[in-house]
């Protein structure tokens, strides 16, 4: 972590180098901390600390980027002669927005000093206790405890600079028996809001219940799903559709939709960067200060989030949801995405959800989940870690994994209960976060049983 001050003056220095075109120029900063355990044991400990410079040259329609962590004066220079090189033999678009100074977003509290300095050997003491729990009984607990703080700056040649500081921590375990097994995972921006004992309480008391799984003839039927199955429906509706890109690409689910009654009237789902109950982040990776956007409200599509670009496509204003440049290509290539994604909550507990249903299964969550079909959000994939079947009300016994391939868009027009209470839930990798509820549907398609 360098700091706003300094952040301030070396993306000033990159400016300086840049000459006279128009300049983007991102700073992130990281350090972090990982404890894995694997086999009720502590295997490993590694902590990171790495700061990136992106810059971004403007040269009419054309531009060109360079990454670099060489933040001494000369590593800075050949990032922006790299980014220059670039820019003058990119080819032309012309849907390339304006640069245009940026408001300063406003002050953000999302940094906990308590996670920034959470050590080692309180992550192992944590660990230490769900491991010795699991052995007790002859379960096998694996996983992994991360804590991390991060920073964000972004300045333009037209007088744009935001900076952002906070923290992260997340924890996931899964517990396996012979033939069973549990799993639990949470994430919060402030490390003691994890009830990690809790949580390792819950992957054992599912793989305890999980044994002796019998075979299921594989069909639609009613399913209650967990936090963390329902955060699968919501992150695959964002990979395939919930960005400007892909509605332009006419490969979004919310095309033909928008506007249109797509889900049950208890669906609503939004983003919002700014919400203290996710993990929060004041600005883009543009410096476009975020905005809540709603996706789907009461069970009607409203529309996409946007970056500059797609915003410019489309007559519209950024919504702030430009993906990181430090990204892969590839993933880039999704354009904007929303990345502080939240479900509405219904009214119901998960007892009563189980409760209230006469047969059925309840899904602890998906797996190896794929796009088969954008338009409709098709997805195959399988249950892991806890499927049990529901009858008159009650969980009756295990069943072995399934398979299922079901439209998602579908699948949310079948909502019959939504759950009270929900669980933040994080993607490292791209910076995405889910706070979802448990959910109760009237059918959901299962086609085959794993080995």
């Amino acid at each position: 972590m360098i700091g706003e001050e300094q952040a301030w003056q070396l993306t000033a220095r990159v400016l300086e180098l840049s000459g006279p075109h128009s300049v983007e120029v991102a700073l992130k900063g990281t350090a972090s901390e990982l404890t894995r355990f694997a086999n009720n044991t502590v295997h490993q400990n590694v902590s990171e600390s790495d700061a990136r410079v992106c810059v971004r040259i403007f040269h009419g329609q054309r531009t060109g980027a360079a990454i670099t962590n060489r933040l001494e004066p000369a590593g800075l220079a050949a990032a922006v002669q790299k980014a220059r090189e670039f820019a003058s033999h990119g080819t032309p678009d012309p849907h390339l927005p304006r640069m245009v100074r940026q408001p300063a977003p406003a002050a953000l509290h999302a940094f906990d000093p308590a996670t920034a300095t959470h050590s080692p050997d309180a992550r192992a003491e944590l660990v230490g206790g769900l491991c010795r729990q699991a052995a007790g009984i002859g379960l096998r607990a694996s996983g992994a405890f991360r804590v991390a703080a991060e920073e964000l700056a972004v300045a333009t040649s037209e007088g744009t600079f935001a900076y952002h500081a906070g923290t992260a921590a997340d924890f996931q375990t899964v517990v396996m028996g012979d033939g069973s097994s549990g799993w639990a995972h949470a994430a919060h921006w402030k490390a003691t809001e994890i009830p990690v004992p809790d949580l390792g309480e819950e992957a054992i008391r599912k793989a305890v219940d999980g044994k002796g799984p019998r075979t299921f003839e594989p069909q639609s039927t009613t399913v209650v799903l967990e936090p963390y199955a329902t955060a699968d429906l919501v992150m695959m509706l964002n990979f395939v559709g919930m960005g400007a890109q892909s509605v332009i690409e006419g490969q979004s689910w919310m095309v033909d939709r928008i506007g249109k009654q797509a889900m049950s009237e208890q669906v609503s789902i939004w983003d919002d960067g700014r919400d203290s109950e996710g993990l929060p982040l004041a600005f883009d990776f543009e410096g476009v200060p975020k905005q809540r956007v709603d996706i789907v409200r009461a069970g009607v599509v409203q529309g996409p989030v946007y970056d500059r670009k797609t915003a410019n496509r489309l007559g519209a204003a950024s919504t702030g949801h430009a993906l990181s440049p430090f990204l892969p290509a590839l993933v880039r290539g999704y354009g904007p995405l929303a990345l502080n994604l939240r479900m509405a909550v219904g009214e119901s507990t998960t007892e009563e959800l189980i409760a209230s249903t006469e047969h059925g299964l309840y899904i602890t969550r998906f797996h190896y989940t794929r796009t088969v079909h954008p338009r409709d959000c098709v997805v195959t994939g399988m249950t892991r870690d806890g499927v049990f079947v529901i009858e008159d009300g009650r969980l009756a016994y295990p069943i072995k994994d399934l398979r299922f391939t079901q439209s998602y868009v579908s699948a949310l027009n079948e909502v019959e209960r939504i759950g009270a209470e929900t669980r933040l839930l994080a993607d490292d990798f791209i910076g995405m976060s889910v706070r979802a509820p448990a959910i109760k549907l009237k059918s959901f398609r299962f086609t085959g049983a794993t080995a």
